[in-house]
């Protein structure tokens, strides 16, 4: 993954993702991290199919560029 300041290993984003889980945890309780657990699930869900429907179009695209080529 690519931020601002560069790249992060692999290593490195899992452990940033786990400190963030961890400090989100300290804020809520179990039913509202019931919620919040449900909300980034939907939301990486969400984001799956956006790219999954983008490599679609692309390939379709390229497809029928490739046709009237």
């Amino acid at each position: 993954m690519v931020t601002g300041g560069g790249s992060l290993t692999p290593c490195e984003l899992t452990a940033s993702i786990t400190a963030f889980a961890n400090m989100f945890a300290s804020k809520f309780n179990n039913d509202e991290l019931a919620v919040w657990g449900a909300v980034f699930t939907q939301l990486g869900d969400t984001l799956e199919t956006i790219v999954a429907q983008r490599e679609l179009l692309d390939k379709s695209c390229k497809c029928i560029h490739e046709k009237n080529s």
